[in-house]
């Protein structure tokens, strides 16, 4: 149903789609579709359509492929194609991950350790042999012949025997599970298909651990699957949640001795855990299996749950904002379900606690303070925590890799938005931080040559927003003279935009181009007042902050509108089709990628993916003619303007994409097209909501995008 009018040039017209007549009433209101029909992803119509569109965008942007190509091997040149990550201590094995050069996906590995002492981590070196390796699984091999694949899920028995893997080869998510034994090769006869990802064994490795998703794409029942037993037929549910509003998961505690089994929606928590020596029991059937429920199900109260034994006690330690916005740290006896919960770390507005990972001797404590991730040392005798200490003014640091219960250090990473991404080992006893690895930068980069800064923007309603840049020196301090700046953000489910290094980055910078976080509400990086200060219905905050931020970039001379991009992806992709509705004369450009911009439509249909959980995040419009009223007041396909001059627009989008529908922005960018806009669609026809797979299409389809912004603030060479 696409428009076949003759072209004039060597681009393709842009696509029209038919207009069909369709419409949805709520609350006393009827809005008129007419692309609702591009929705059917199995029509013939719709595919050649979507062909259509990335035939003329593809044509539209050929001037640019030198440049993408020139970017993509910067990209490529900066980064070191065979190397391998820093191993990690499992059992009597060392495991780590393999890259090699012209290879799309990595390899798992391990070697064993040296002794049962063995905590220091081996310095292994690509080019040379490591004793005693085993290749354990070869993504390179298992994805020949598919366009797309991405593993959902890897695990090994503790004794070393046994490995599972999970691979999507379309990208909607649902995986297939295989079972090999690692001494002899041979391949188990488990095959379990269409299931969700984090499949894992127990800890006795008699059994697999996973669970399902519904209609909706909800993870809503956990399954027990006996090692050895070929498919499904046998395998036992051990919990359904049959509330639409929440998922579940389920994992052991470090300590292999409980199962948790979590079934949360976006603000309410309930675990339940069951001890491990029970496993066996559940999965016959045996009703009389003890189960501990942490806290009762309370709405709007949310928490997580670890163990560790203090003095020979189980003990139970509990992460919860139970009268406590920003989250307190508890502990129960495992033993005593009728004992009162002891306080271990308070509540400290302002310092969101994040997580809590128990270990044997200490904890590791992440929390959140003035914008930035820090990390700590808990004591269980006294309950202090010993912050780990980092020089750099923004950065991001977070505990990462320690499986073992019984190690004596804390796998770290770190980085900023100059810093490699570094693997550091702590060690708690004698608190000497030592670094393992960093990331190899090739090509000369110097860190000396970047600059990084935070400076706070002053929204309309007198709230500061930080706002996070890193630039190249040579070009210049800020504002002298302006300069292109390419400006992101997210602003949803209260995840926090760190500063990370990008290789990818570079060639931005290179260019003189600033890049630029705006830190806007509905995130969490100045705790859970930020988050809630951006959701339901203050949502519209994360909206015009994020026009505040560039409106002050422009009115301060670090840039001008002719050379500001913007860029957001899934719910920052609604953020960037809210803003260019908002404030359009801010942005030569706006990159929005898999973007949640059809709203409501998607809010209002419960069969969809997710929709019945995403409520606790923007508001029931079916239910509620406020929240109706609200999100359509904001929702950016339904409200493209007829009467302004829009910035160019790349929509990038995923055939497969089970989170945000790829027809949300085939939709807005035909809508765009009606009001006039420069708009382009991509659309993967194999790929899910992460995009493609690969690294070196991923690094191609980066080259794409940098290549569209720089051409977009008018950097051509």
């Amino acid at each position: 149903m696409t428009s076949d009018a003759p072209a004039t040039t060597d681009i393709p017209p842009a696509p029209l789609a038919q207009r069909i007549p369709t419409s949805r009433t709520h609350h006393g209101e009827t809005f008129a579709d007419p692309y609702e029909w591009l929705r059917d992803k199995d029509s013939p119509e719709v595919l050649a359509h979507l062909e259509a569109e990335n035939a003329h965008t593809d044509a539209t942007l050929a001037h640019l492929e030198p440049l993408r190509e020139r970017i993509f091997h910067e990209i490529k040149g900066r980064v070191r194609e065979t190397d391998l990550s820093v191993p990690v201590r499992q059992g009597e094995w060392w495991y780590y991950g393999r890259s090699i050069k012209d290879k799309q996906y990595g390899l798992q590995c391990r070697a064993p350790i040296s002794s049962p002492d063995d905590w220091t981590p081996p310095r292994l070196r690509a080019e040379d042999e490591v004793p005693g390796e085993q290749v354990l699984l070869d993504a390179n091999v298992e994805a020949d012949g598919a366009e797309f694949f991405s593993l959902g899920a890897f695990s090994v028995t503790t004794d070393g025997t046994r490995m599972l893997w999970g691979a999507d080869t379309r990208g909607d998510e649902r995986y297939t599970v295989r079972v090999r034994d690692i001494a002899t090769g041979e391949a188990l006869p488990d095959v379990l298909e269409g299931i969700g990802a984090g499949a894992s064994f127990t800890p006795d490795g008699a059994f697999i651990l996973y669970s399902t998703v519904d209609d909706a794409w909800r993870p809503d029942r956990v399954w027990l699957h006996r090692v050895g037993e070929p498919g499904r037929d046998r395998d036992v549910e051990i919990f359904h949640e049959p509330d639409e509003a929440f998922w579940v998961g389920a994992g052991f505690t470090r300590s292999d001795r409980f199962l948790e089994i979590v079934s949360a929606s976006n603000t309410t928590t309930s675990i339940d855990m069951i001890r491990a020596a029970d496993v066996e029991r559940l999965y016959a059937g045996e009703e009389d299996v003890d189960t501990v429920t942490v806290f009762d199900r309370e709405d709007h109260v949310e928490y997580s749950v670890d163990h560790a034994v203090v003095d020979g006690r189980d003990w139970l330690y509990v992460l919860h904002n139970s009268g406590a916005q920003d989250f307190e740290l508890v502990r129960l006896p495992a033993d005593d379900e009728t004992a009162d919960p002891e306080v271990v770390i308070p509540h400290r507005p302002g310092i969101r606690l994040e997580d809590v990972d128990c270990l044997r001797d200490f904890a590791v404590v992440e929390y959140r303070e003035g914008g930035i991730p820090r990390l700590g040392i808990l004591d269980y005798a006294d309950h202090a925590v010993r912050e780990i200490a980092f020089d750099e003014p923004l950065y991001a640091a977070g505990a990462a890799g320690n499986p073992e219960w019984a190690q004596p250090t804390v796998r770290l990473h770190y980085g900023s938005f100059t810093t490699p991404g570094t693997v550091y080992d702590y060690d708690v006893r004698s608190g000497e931080l030592t670094m393992i690895k960093r990331a190899s930068v090739l090509g000369g980069y110097r860190p000396e040559d970047y600059a990084q800064e935070r400076l706070w923007v002053t929204a309309a309603d007198g709230t500061r927003i930080p706002v996070s840049l890193v630039f190249k020196r040579e070009f210049g301090e800020l504002g002298a003279p302006p300069r292109p700046v390419h400006l992101y953000g997210y602003g949803a489910y209260e995840h926090s935009i760190d500063p990370a290094f990008s290789t990818a980055r570079l060639s931005l910078l290179d260019r003189g181009v600033v890049f630029a976080v705006a830190h806007v509400r509905g995130g969490g990086e100045l705790g859970r007042a930020w988050y809630e200060g951006g959701k339901l219905g203050a949502k519209r905050n994360s909206f015009t902050d994020f026009v505040d931020v560039a409106r002050h970039l422009v009115d301060a001379g670090f840039t001008t509108p002719e050379t500001l991009v913007a860029e957001g992806g899934s719910a920052g992709g609604l953020l960037m089709g809210a803003v260019t509705n908002l404030a359009p004369e801010l942005f030569a450009g706006v990159l929005a990628d898999v973007p949640f911009v059809d709203a409501l439509t998607t809010i209002l249909n419960p069969s969809l993916p997710l929709t019945v959980i995403e409520w606790e995040e923007w508001g029931n419009p079916l239910h509620d003619p406020e929240a109706y009223a609200y999100m359509r007041s904001y929702s950016p396909y339904e409200n493209v303007r007829d009467d302004v001059t829009y910035p160019r627009i790349l929509a990038m989008t995923s055939l497969n994409d089970t989170r945000v529908y790829y027809v949300e922005p085939a939709k807005w960018v035909q809508r765009l097209r009606e009001a006039g806009a420069d708009a382009l669609l991509h659309c993967e026809m194999v790929a899910g909501h992460g995009g493609v797979s690969g690294r070196y299409n991923a690094w191609r389809e980066r080259a794409f995008q940098i290549a569209w912004m720089l051409d977009t603030v008018g950097i051509t060479e």
